[in-house]
Order: structure tokens, then C-alpha cells, then sequence
């Protein structure tokens, strides 16, 4: 399969629709931790970001921006938490080379269950697509957006979505 290739596959299931609750997960992040949505309701809202791979260059800007800019996406109202099929092994390489303190998670086993469940797994490929799902204390989604493969986040649109929430 060449590179080219990837971009045919399209994404079988249906992400939640704004106002649905989110679906709730536990996966291990870079440190063994296991993290769950249920962890952060009725105490902060989630900014959940799926991204294919670990290591791959339109991720690692994604993710770099994100860090360089974490005031703006976590703070004491807001968890930002990343999540890929990749193993717990390579999460923890990838964020300690990056820099990346904010909880990057596993979601290599079962493989990708968490991003079928949130509608953003590409079966063909094997990986999450690029989705951003906005989760309030309740669970319930309130914003999301979902890119095909290859394209990259605009995160314009992420900042007013963030403010709303919090004020919410």
C-alpha cells in the first residue's frame, strides 16, 4: 500500500452528534496511568484529540501546537487528552521527545475500540483519524469536528468552541 492509497479508505462508523453523551473509555497513557472520561465529570471539561500515529509529521505539529499553546486548551476547567492506536511504549518515546505533559493515551488494545466507539477509526488503515471532540462536565459532547486523512486541524475554530464551553 503506498502512501497515496491511505487517503481512499473512508470511516465506517458514526461519530456522536453533538448533545449526545460521549462514549467512556479507560486507556493507559504514556506513564501506565489509566485514564477514563468518568474521571473529569462533574469536575472538568475534556478536549479529546484523536491523531493516526505517534512520530508522523502533521501529528506531531498538531500535538506541538497544543503544547505550545496548552493555556489556551487546558487549564483548570479544561483536560486536554490525546489519543492514537499506537502502543503505550511508543506514546511515552513520543511525548517525552516532545515534551508533551498532557495525557497522550493508548488506545492499542482491543485495537482502536475507543476511536470506533467516537466514530473516528479507519478499519482498512488501522488507525484514528484526525477527530476533536469537546466534552462538558456531564459527558456530553458539544462540539466536534472530524478531518479526513491527510488533513490537518485548523484549531481557529477550537478556541471559540472552548470559550462557549467553559462559559456554558
Amino acid at each position: 500500500m503506498s502512501p497515496s492509497d491511505v487517503h481512499a479508505f473512508p470511516v465506517v462508523s458514526v461519530p456522536p452528534a453533538v448533545g449526545e453523551s460521549a462514549p467512556d473509555f479507560h486507556l493507559k497513557d504514556q506513564h501506565g496511568q489509566v485514564v477514563s472520561l468518568q474521571d473529569f465529570h462533574g469536575s472538568r471539561n475534556v478536549v479529546l484529540v484523536f491523531y493516526p500515529f505517534a512520530f508522523s509529521g502533521i501529528c506531531t505539529g498538531e500535538l506541538c501546537e497544543i503544547r505550545d499553546n496548552i493555556a489556551a486548551f487546558q487549564n483548570e476547567h479544561v483536560q486536554v487528552l490525546a489519543v492514537s492506536v499506537d502502543h503505550m511504549f511508543t506514546q511515552r518515546a513520543w511525548a517525552e521527545s516532545q515534551g508533551y505533559e498532557f495525557p497522550v493515551l493508548s488506545d492499542y488494545w482491543p485495537h482502536g475500540e475507543v476511536a470506533r466507539a467516537y466514530g473516528v477509526f479507519e478499519e482498512q488503515g488501522g488507525f484514528a483519524v484526525r477527530g476533536t471532540f469537546l466534552i462538558d462536565t456531564d459527558g456530553i459532547v458539544r462540539w466536534s469536528l472530524v478531518n479526513k486523512v491527510g488533513e490537518a486541524r485548523d484549531f481557529s475554530g477550537y478556541h471559540a468552541a472552548l470559550k462557549t464551553l467553559v462559559q456554558a
